[in-house]
């Protein structure tokens, strides 16, 4: 009799942590720069980001509430990995999003795929994330390095700018991109005249913009991002870097670079970008919203974070489980609509190919109102932004 009620008592024990499983909280990790040089494009916009899709589905998935959780990297990959293991280990988080810088990217990658959880990159943009870092258990939705090396590149090459000076900053995304741009330009029957290194968080660029000035070269490009970049292109403007025939190019200028510099310092600036938030009615409508939230108007990874939390969502509902697998099954399955994505599918080495653009940065007279920063020059197709599958650079598909 003794033993019939022990095996009655476990048996409700493991029913109810079963139970007390079942309706745990399905939680969301932004793992982003809170307080560096990325905070601006990603931080607390990002987590914004994350909140206002959780919010607009309506705060519960599959009888179970969304809980939102955040931390700051600190651009560390020891940090990063940090938290994410105990996100993973501890507090039971589901998917880590944005993510912000590649190297921190690349650290939690390992965990994710050991640990069968999911990661959406938002704002890390190296292409190794869905090359040789490629995982299952991954998406990268906004911008990477392959874009930012191969479609302005590759336009100014065919326009005749065949000499380049590179400016890279010294850290995984700086890496990659250069090795990108190198390739493309030397495809092209173009020259790197020379290719110099700075560490993130320089403050003196002098030495290097006197380089490119004198160098010959016909196109400078800053290969870096975040408060660098705006620094860099804040000095090179006081040194009158650009005159003489010389083309700036910041291959990753985002919206809080221009919006940090202003028309006048930012003017006639090239890039490729994902997004503006002034492209039609339903980016600005949703940007208007995030304005009213923020004070900002949102940055390329702000609106990948809600985009891709909200595909997140859906497939999770759709699938009607919780299991990594077949969450990231139904989010390769599902088209994504949404303000700025229409019917594109998310491919197998975890791109979103998504359109993207070719802008320049306005002058103070063409500026019209506050945040009207970019002149969209150009529209580029997908099969022209992102990496083919056919380089089978990502291992899953071989």
């Amino acid at each position: 009799m003794k033993v019939w009620i022990a095996a009655i008592a476990a048996l409700a024990l493991l029913a109810g942590s079963a139970g007390a499983q079942d309706n745990r909280p399905y939680k969301i990790g932004v793992l982003t720069d809170m307080t560096g040089i990325l905070s601006s494009s990603l931080g607390a916009g990002s987590v914004d980001g994350a909140r206002m899709a959780i919010e607009d589905f309506g705060k519960t998935v599959n009888g179970r509430p969304v809980e939102l959780v955040f931390a700051d990297h600190q651009n560390k990959p020891d940090i990063g990995a940090g938290i994410a293991r105990k996100w993973f280990d501890v507090d039971g988080v589901d998917v880590v999003t944005d993510i912000g810088n590649s190297a921190v990217a690349l650290a939690v990658r390992e965990l994710v795929q050991s640990k069968n959880k999911i990661a959406i990159y938002a704002g890390a943009s190296s292409a190794d994330l869905t090359g040789k870092a490629c995982s299952p258990n991954t998406a990268q939705w906004s911008h990477d390095s392959y874009l930012f090396a191969h479609a302005l590149p590759a336009a100014l090459l065919r326009q005749g700018r065949k000499k380049w000076f590179l400016i890279v900053q010294d850290w995984a995304f700086g890496h990659s991109l250069e090795s990108e741009v190198k390739k493309v330009v030397s495809a092209s029957g173009g020259e790197i005249v020379d290719s110099v290194r700075h560490p993130p968080g320089t403050m003196d660029f002098s030495s290097f913009l006197v380089r490119a000035q004198s160098s010959g070269a016909d196109t400078v490009a800053f290969l870096t991002a975040g408060q660098d970049l705006t620094n860099m292109i804040k000095q090179a403007h006081e040194f009158g870097l650009g005159g003489g025939g010389q083309q700036l190019v910041a291959l990753a200028f985002l919206l809080s670079d221009a919006h940090g510099l202003g028309p006048q310092q930012a003017q006639n600036i090239l890039f490729a970008t994902v997004w503006y938030w002034n492209l039609d009615k339903r980016t600005r409508e949703w940007s208007e919203r995030f304005f009213a939230r923020n004070k900002v108007m949102p940055a390329e990874a702000h609106a990948a974070v809600y985009s891709s939390t909200m595909h997140l969502l859906k497939a999770v509902e759709a699938a009607g489980s919780f299991d990594a697998d077949k969450v990231m099954a139904k989010m390769r399955e599902l088209p994504v609509n949404d303000f700025y994505t229409d019917g594109v599918k998310l491919r197998e080495d975890g791109r979103l190919p998504r359109k993207a653009y070719v802008a320049r940065t306005k002058t103070p007279a063409e500026s019209r109102e506050p945040w009207d920063y970019y002149q969209i020059v150009s529209e580029i197709e997908p099969d022209n932004a992102w990496r083919p599958l056919g380089d089978k650079a990502c291992p899953l598909l071989k």
